[in-house]
């Protein structure tokens, strides 16, 4: 798992070697060392393209395509990504700080190594998707779906999650001890495999009551 992700453009390894990118997204592109800096992306398509050791700061993205694409070494600062494809994508080895990821279909996705700090995930689907040594750290997950995903060495410090979907899931070594909130629809199900406060037991035990067919009364 990354120990420490760079918090300004010129900390990051590569930054010298970065050169500013121009003009539209194409599918199947290279970009290797290249710095995306602001600007806006609307319905392009960029499915299958490759971005290797480089950086997004401040780019807007609107129903953008990138279905199958690999991010691999990628710091994405600051950005707000709508509506667009991500399934099949591949991650690793990348951060995601700040900014919003809203409508985003990224079923299938494999991340490894992989941190998002400081953001906002909303209507996020991760259906399917395997999540390796995985952080979201600081972040508010709202209607998040992970069912039928794969999860392992995943953590979620700070977070808030609210309608976070496990159903299905496969779990290990899951820590949501330092989640300031678990708003899990499902209730129980899918959470086999990961670690709670004994707090968070106790927020959940009414959820658990109602599965096995326990009634509570005082």
């Amino acid at each position: 798992m990354p120990q420490h992700v760079p918090d300004r453009l010129e900390d990051l390894p590569y930054a010298d070697h970065l050169t500013r990118h121009s003009g539209p997204l194409r599918s199947d592109g290279r970009y290797d060392t290249v710095h995306f800096d602001g600007g806006e992306y609307t319905d392009q398509t960029g499915a299958g393209a490759a971005f290797l050791e480089s950086a997004l700061t401040g780019v807007a993205l609107s129903g953008v395509k990138l279905r199958q694409a690999r991010f691999n070494e990628v710091w994405v600062q600051a950005g707000r990504w709508v509506a667009c494809d991500l399934a099949d994508s591949e991650w690793q080895d990348s951060a995601v700080t700040g900014g919003v990821l809203a409508g985003i279909a990224a079923h299938g996705s494999a991340l490894r190594r992989v941190v998002f700090r400081g953001c906002k995930l909303e209507a996020v689907n991760l259906r399917a998707a395997v999540l390796r040594d995985v952080v979201f750290e600081d972040c508010l997950l709202r209607d998040v779906d992970f069912g039928d995903a794969k999860l392992t060495d995943v953590a979620f410090p700070g977070s808030t999650l609210e309608e976070v979907r496990l159903r299905g899931a496969t779990l290990s070594k899951v820590d949501l001890r330092g989640a300031v909130a678990l708003g899990l629809p499902d209730g129980h199900q899918g959470l086999r495999g990961a670690l709670i406060s004994s707090l968070q037991l106790m927020e959940l035990a009414p959820q658990f009551a109602q599965a096995l067919g326990i009634t509570v009364k005082d």
